[in-house]
This record gives C-alpha cells, structure tokens and sequence, in this order.
C-alpha cells in the first residue's frame, strides 16, 4: 500500500511525498509527486526525475523550480529517491559517491549489494505503481535526469523505449563504464564483468542501436564551467554514438554554467516543455 506522507498546494496543484514498501528492494521507499490543477478525470503524461549523487526524493522538488511549468504544462513529476535507506551494508555511508545516496540505478549482482541496492527495477516498478494510482497516461510517459540520474534516465530510457516514449538529461554521466564514479559504482554493484557495465552505460546501448530509438530526438543541456564535465560526464562520446545511428540529438553546451541546481533552474522548462511536445 502506498502511504502519503505529506501534501502541500504548490501553483494551484499538489506537492506529495510518498512512502510504500518496494517489492525490487525490500525496504520502505520514498518518492514525491507533483500533481498540476484540474487533474481529476483525466489521464496526463507523467514525466520521471532521477537525481544525482547523495540526492533524495525532495532534491528536484526543492530546488529545481519545476512546479509552475509542470501546472501550467498539465505535466505530473514523479522523483524516485536515489538508493535503498537503511539497507544496513557495512560500509553504505562511508562515500558520498557509492552506497547510500548513489544506487546508480542499477540491479547489484555483488554481494552484500544485491540484496537491496536494485534500483532499476525499482523505478519499473514505481513506474508502474504510479500507473496503477495515479492520474498519468501509460501511453505518454518520459524520464529525465541529472548526472547519476541523468545516466540513469538515458539508460532506463534506451532499454525501455516502449515504457519511456521521451528522454533528456541535465549535465549525465553519459559514459560510465569510462569515468571512476561509473566505474567505481560498477565495480562494486556489477563486479569485473564488462558485459555487465556496457548494459548499464547509455553511450554503449545507443552505439548498440541498428536504428534511432527516439525518433524524435533527446535533449541534454551540459554546463562548460562544470568541474566534472573532464574526468566524468563524456558528452562527446554520448554524442558521436548518436551522430552514428542517426539518432537526432541536441547536446546544448552553456558557457559558465556548473553542475549544480542554479544550472538545472535555468533549463528545467525548456525540459519540460520539450517532454510536453514529445508525449503530445
């Protein structure tokens, strides 16, 4: 069952936060959800957001600033948290950058990692709770993100284009399996297993397709001033596998702007109007 924790009118619609026990990892998970004006009786598209490194569900609710575009839009947010809380692995808030606050959204195959840390089939499975419960259309359902998050929606979405028909992504970590956050987390959810990391890295699935899987092009909005964009985030490789197989991409490169959420405020409408045209 899915209990709500707390509602809160936010520009003529809801901001929720939820609670149910999932199923994929075995523990109570939190997600938030907003709702836009005059939702009842009408079935709208559903836009996923998966944060970033030591992120939870009220990051993006927070500090994005989404709320009055997504009202405005008649656009549904949905924002999974980030990992598995409490999941009590020796050593699973030791780094900022793995364990609690950094699932990478993958499914752990390592112990003592794969009993819990499966965060993949965790946002299949919110997906389809939030299906089931609430108001959003199983026909018009897109997923963006933020670095971790933004390598997590880019994958999700390129292993699943029949169940994410839209996709973009703020600053992703956009080739894992060559940056030390990817291969650090993959290393340690995945083990030495290669296959098993190139199924998780966007830039190796789209290097994969024989055709575009998103006919209508992906979104991702990078900052030149972020500190990671060198050693961790690989656009330009993201961007040659789509130049490649043909996939239309606009990869929009912002002079002076970071990795953080002053950058995702500044772009975050024109995701999600982008989202808007695409799940029309």
């Amino acid at each position: 069952m899915t209990e709500l924790l707390s509602e809160h009118a936010c520009f003529g619609g809801v901001q929720r936060f939820y609670k149910f026990d999932s199923a994929a990892i075995g523990l109570p998970m939190r997600f938030a959800v907003y709702l836009p004006p005059d939702h009842a009786g009408k079935r709208l598209p559903v836009l996923f957001y998966l944060a970033g490194l030591t992120c939870t569900e009220e990051t993006f609710a927070i500090k994005a600033g989404a709320q009055r575009v997504a009202a405005e839009e008649g656009l549904i947010l949905v924002m999974p948290d980030t990992s598995p809380r409490g999941a009590g692995v020796p050593g699973e808030t030791d780094a900022w950058d793995f364990g609690a606050g950094a699932g990478f959204y993958v499914d752990a195959v390592q112990a003592p990692w794969s009993t819990h840390y499966r965060m993949y089939s965790h946002i299949l499975e919110l997906r389809e709770r939030v299906l089931a419960e609430l108001p959003a259309d199983p026909a018009r359902v897109g997923i963006f993100g933020h670095s971790m998050g933004g390598h997590g929606a880019l994958m999700l979405a390129l292993r699943n284009p029949a169940l994410f028909q839209s996709v973009s992504a703020f600053a992703p970590i956009a080739a894992p399996t060559r940056c030390p956050w990817g291969q650090k987390a993959f290393t340690g959810y995945l083990g030495d297993d290669q296959a098993a990391w190139r199924a998780y890295d966007a830039t190796e699935l789209m290097a994969r397709s024989t055709e575009p899987p998103f006919p209508k092009g992906i979104l991702v909005d990078q900052g030149m001033a972020d500190k990671f964009l060198a050693e961790q985030l690989y656009p330009e490789a993201f961007e040659e596998a789509c130049r490649a197989v043909g996939q239309p991409l606009e990869l929009r490169r912002h002079a002076g702007y970071d990795h953080g959420y002053y950058f995702i405020q500044t772009f975050v409408a024109d995701h999600l109007r982008f989202h808007r045209r695409n799940l029309a």
